[in-house]
């Protein structure tokens, strides 16, 4: 049995915590989508106030990232976690009474908050309970994180048809996040709390590798906000209802799920997992190829390949990010940093996406854009060698030695050692 890095064993119970929190962490940004027509119709809000739902999020996702270092050390991991998702709770809830757009931006605000606090801190548990199983833990998150977005893709039209509102559509998600907050109460270790002090925050910050980690994770991610918001409008543009363009949202974040829990145990073999980041990209590029110029030809196909390399993506990211240091409380500082300047950059696109739709009338510059991005990213992974982890980050004396080590993979569990 794994073991934690208390030494005591890893229940089964902490496992069941990544996954009811990693499902909660995306349904409420896929489930807009499929209702963007109803909710537009009746809030008011055009094509870019419909992107802020999608904007806002992210951008509070970037700015409360930073803030995982000092909760963590402030209040401690565990408490940070389950007030998140009682915030998380109380912004879908919201939901069911709002009757104007700025109301429901506005619940936006709490759930971008909510989540912020969940991502920039959950890393950081996982380096800490599960020391020789990041990578397959973190795909496990990573895989229930996407696997949310399918669910809300997917039941928030059938919710929405079934009651005959919208609004109760997104607000049942309240639901599940309760259920996770009370989970990760019970299931969850108490940390150790250290008042005050001063964290690595700014010495990271002043590492270039720092910032090339923000730059690939933003970029990438904001291929995924992009589609998240505007996959299910594109196709309902070509004819196609909520349910069925909701269910093809479904399905690119179902690709995404099997794609981050798969890919991570996949380059778990070695330490460089550069060529396993260039397949995803390759995967996003013919993805989005596809959605750009030939979207009727195939949609299930883009959407399962545009999926695979998102989900893929997003993972070894956060592995990656964790592999560059040895100490669970630094890698999971350095993990948040990486996705609050990463999420800042991801809270773009979808809005470009809506001025580029107002400009030429369609998505096909939209998605183009994304293949720009990708080239970019590929490019700038080339220096994500692992031998230069320590040195990208400072690391010397004791921990040099640990510095390449920090990404040596994790023995797989012995189920996963016998297949």
């Amino acid at each position: 049995m794994a073991r934690t890095g208390h030494g005591a064993a890893a229940s089964p119970l902490l496992l069941a915590v990544v996954v009811i929190v990693g499902l909660n962490l995306r349904p409420f940004l896929t489930g807009v989508g499929p209702l963007a027509a109803s909710v537009s119709a009746e809030t008011g809000l055009g094509l870019q106030g419909m992107a802020l739902l999608t904007l806002v999020p992210m951008l509070l996702m970037g700015c409360g990232a930073f803030a995982g270092p000092s909760l963590q050390r402030g209040i401690g991991a565990r408490r940070a976690v389950v007030g998140a998702l009682a915030v998380l709770a109380l912004g879908s809830s919201l939901r069911l009474f709002a009757s104007a757009g700025w109301m429901l931006v506005g619940t936006a605000v709490l759930l971008g908050l909510g989540v912020a606090i969940v991502q920039a801190v959950f890393p950081g548990i996982i380096k800490r309970q599960f020391p020789q199983h990041v990578a397959l833990v973190m795909g496990l998150y990573s895989s229930m994180l996407m696997g949310g977005g399918a669910v809300g893709a997917q039941l928030a039209p059938l919710v929405a048809n079934a009651s005959g509102s919208w609004r109760i559509g997104l607000a049942w998600l309240a639901l599940p996040a309760l259920v996770a907050a009370l989970m990760a109460a019970c299931c969850l270790p108490r940390d150790e709390v250290r008042a005050g002090g001063r964290g690595p925050t700014l010495a990271f910050l002043k590492r270039p590798r720092t910032w090339l980690l923000m730059a690939c994770f933003g970029l990438v991610n904001g291929g995924y906000s992009s589609a998240v918001a505007w996959l299910s409008p594109s196709y309902q543009a070509h004819g196609w209802t909520s349910a069925a363009s909701g269910g093809l949202l479904a399905v690119m974040a179902m690709s995404q799920a099997l794609s981050a829990l798969l890919l991570p145990v996949l380059a778990n073999k070695g330490t460089d997992r550069r060529p396993w980041l260039w397949l995803t990209l390759a995967m996003q590029a013919s993805g989005f190829s596809g959605l750009a110029f030939w979207p009727d030809a195939a949609p299930l196909l883009w959407a399962v390949v545009v999926g695979a390399g998102l989900g893929g993506c997003f993972a070894l990211s956060m592995v990656v990010a964790l592999d560059h240091l040895p100490d669970p409380a630094q890698a999971g500082a350095l993990s948040a940093l990486m996705q609050g300047g990463g999420f800042l950059i991801a809270a773009i696109p979808p809005w470009i996406v809506a001025l580029l739709h107002d400009r030429t009338g369609g998505f096909v510059a939209g998605w183009m854009l994304h293949l720009c991005c990708i080239t970019v990213v590929a490019v700038l992974m080339v220096r994500l060698a692992p031998a230069g982890y320590a040195r990208a980050m400072g690391v010397g004396g004791a921990d040099a030695a640990h510095g390449p080590a920090a990404a040596t993979p994790s023995p797989l569990p012995a189920l996963c050692d016998r297949a």
